[in-house]
């Protein structure tokens, strides 16, 4: 069998008579094989692209992947055009696995669509901080099955993404990157309680990363067991939460200069140790003679 009789060799026949020999199937591999690297490969340019541009990461992801899908049915058509099937050879084959898929992989699915809806909806955005079951962290990535998302300890969860649809999340960044933080300081008793909140004030506004509006507040929260309490609630702009904490520790150093110059002592817990003593009564022992 020379090369031309192979390469018209019959492999499958249709009841219409259509037929497929071994240079369609050899054909169609390859426009397969490159319209796959093709789509891949304009895929990521776009993305590279649109991250380039102002739009937001979760959006160039989004589109990156409408290109992709696009690209991939493109192939996937020209591929069976060139093999000359008709569509409604498929009908029967297409229902079959599509009952099969719905009920081995339901939950493969419903984290699919969960995707496609967080990224449509936008809850939830790359670069966001959230919070679910007690665990905080910046979402680096939303895929197709599931979002990464990377602790404040630096770990990366992956959580599926229907557990973002069904659970309790909190967004700490959903409209903006401002957020309401506070500290906590204790004085000791006796001290100037007006100048305690005004270099406590003063500690804050001094930091460049604390917002102006709204306005700084504190308050005198409580008389404690060893200390006066006095609490600060203070805005910024953050993108990371260990820029928060950064921003309360330098706060922190500042407001401990500020009182060691005013000589207003930081209160710590004391205890008054009262020592009772009681009279010892002297008890002899008396010996009976017979």
């Amino acid at each position: 069998m020379n090369f031309k009789q192979l390469w018209n060799q019959v492999v499958f026949s249709f009841q219409d008579g259509h037929v497929l020999t071994v240079g369609h199937l050899v054909s169609a591999g390859i426009v397969l094989l490159l319209g796959l690297l093709m789509s891949t490969w304009i895929s990521r340019l776009v993305h590279r692209r649109m991250k380039r541009s102002r739009l937001s990461p979760d959006t160039a992801l989004t589109l990156r992947r409408l290109v992709l899908i696009f690209l991939l049915i493109t192939t996937v058509l020209t591929t069976m055009g060139l093999l000359g099937v008709p569509i409604s050879t498929f009908t029967f084959m297409s229902g079959a696995v599509a009952i099969g898929v719905g009920f081995g992989a339901q939950n493969i699915i419903n984290n699919y669509i969960s995707g496609w809806i967080l990224m449509s909806e936008r809850p939830v955005r790359i670069g966001d901080i959230i919070e679910i079951d007690n665990e905080r962290g910046v979402v680096e990535l939303i895929g197709n099955r599931c979002t990464q998302i990377r602790r404040v300890d630096g770990v990366h969860m992956m959580v599926p993404n229907s557990q973002l649809m069904e659970r309790k999340l909190i967004n700490w960044t959903l409209i903006d990157k401002q957020i309401r933080s506070t500290i906590t300081v204790g004085v000791a008793y006796g001290s100037p309680v007006r100048d305690v909140e005004r270099l406590i004030n003063q500690a804050v506004k001094e930091h460049p990363q604390v917002l102006d509006e709204p306005e700084v507040v504190v308050t005198f929260s409580d008389f404690g067991d060893s200390a006066l309490i006095f609490e600060t609630f203070f805005w910024c702009e953050i993108s990371a939460e260990r820029q928060l904490r950064q921003i309360r520790s330098d706060i922190r150093f500042r407001i401990d200069e500020l009182f060691r110059e005013a000589d207003i002592v930081i209160a710590f817990p004391q205890r008054d140790l009262h020592l009772v003593s009681t009279p010892v009564m002297d008890v002899r022992m008396i010996d009976h003679a017979d």
